[in-house]
């Protein structure tokens, strides 16, 4: 096989139909390089290997598949095989916008970096609840617009969904861990303290599906938060105080209900004046009241989930001697 000049990493478990649409969308790609695609099927009981198998008349395509050892793990097997000389890591629920390789080629040859990030958005034809659970991901109301904006930003913590490392990077850095979620900045940090540069490509964005509910995206979200305490034990010079605001923002909602016991409603009132800022933003952004309104269970289920994992794995590191792996367990994958 004639090596690439990208490859890219793409784990999977349990989704062959998000496969079809991935592949779908690359073979639709403006290209101006060579590339590759390396798929890792993380121990699947339903694999995508008949859907691979279509798409390989018209895409390089390697297939692997190997027990399950959890994305980070897989990402570095994939990386460890791949030809190409610039890897792209993306999530399997993902969809490419027929410009994304041009964008990350135009950016890299004027502006190289060795790690970048891209922003996720929503595709028109995704679900209402897809569509706001995005904005709650996305918007500067929310996160701050940490996974990206309409800006290059420097220094900026690619997420592993959308992210390019060279193979200069990774070879030197190890790649991923073995802790999930968190994987992605774990490695960010690493990067950055060994010197390399990082930058967020603004028009290198995908379109992320996430199938997911209310439920799911509650344990997600809180495991984001247990996974913080234990980055911030591990780098302290990443700690940021913004880092505790989904914390702040539940208990002092909590105590904002319990206070109607004494007839006080200026904390609610605050809080209903930021959840008709959040309808108003969401509708000016998506044109779609029903995602308004879907906003605002999904950015509450987003700030208290985050902020009871980041609470309860704060206090834990501070009571307990024990190690992160043994205080967590199902925050890390044994390789």
């Amino acid at each position: 096989m004639i090596a690439s000049d990208f490859s890219f990493i793409i784990p999977v478990y349990n989704r062959p139909e998000e496969v079809r649409e991935l592949l779908e969308s690359f073979c639709k790609l403006e290209v101006s390089k060579t590339f590759e695609i390396v798929i890792v099927e993380d121990g699947s009981s339903l694999d995508a290997r008949l859907i691979i198998e279509h798409f390989q008349s018209q895409l390089n395509i390697s297939y692997y598949y190997k027990k399950n050892t959890g994305p980070g793990h897989s990402r570095n097997y994939g990386m460890e095989r791949a030809k190409g000389h610039y890897f792209i890591v993306l999530d399997c629920d993902c969809i490419l916008p027929k410009h994304y390789l041009t964008e990350v080629i135009s950016f890299l040859e004027k502006n190289y970096v060795d790690c970048f990030g891209g922003p996720d958005a929503a595709k028109h034809n995704f679900s209402e609840l897809q569509k706001a659970i995005n904005f709650t991901m996305t918007s500067k109301i929310t996160t701050g617009g940490i996974r990206g904006g309409d800006k290059e930003i420097d220094g900026y913590e690619p997420r592993s969904f959308n992210m390019g490392i060279s193979k200069e990077a990774f070879l030197a850095s190890g790649g991923f861990g073995n802790i999930h979620p968190g994987e992605d900045p774990d490695l960010s940090i690493r990067l950055k303290d060994m010197g390399y540069k990082l930058c967020l490509i603004s028009k290198a964005y995908v379109y992320h599906k996430r199938r997911i509910s209310f439920k799911s995206f509650l344990l997600q979200v809180y495991k984001f938060g247990q996974v913080r305490p234990i980055l911030n034990k591990w780098y302290p010079h990443s700690k940021k105080t913004a880092y505790w605001f989904p914390s702040f923002f539940t208990v002092v909602f909590l105590i904002s209900l319990l206070l109607l016991i004494y007839d006080f409603k200026w904390g609610l009132y605050i809080y209903g004046a930021y959840f008709l800022t959040v309808f108003m933003m969401a509708l000016k952004s998506t044109a779609n009241i029903i995602v308004s309104i879907l906003c605002m269970p999904a950015i509450l289920i987003q700030f208290s989930g985050y902020g009871l994992g980041f609470l309860k794995s704060t206090l834990k590191l501070k009571i307990s001697r024990k190690p992160e792996t043994t205080l967590f367990p199902k925050l890390f994958f044994k390789s």
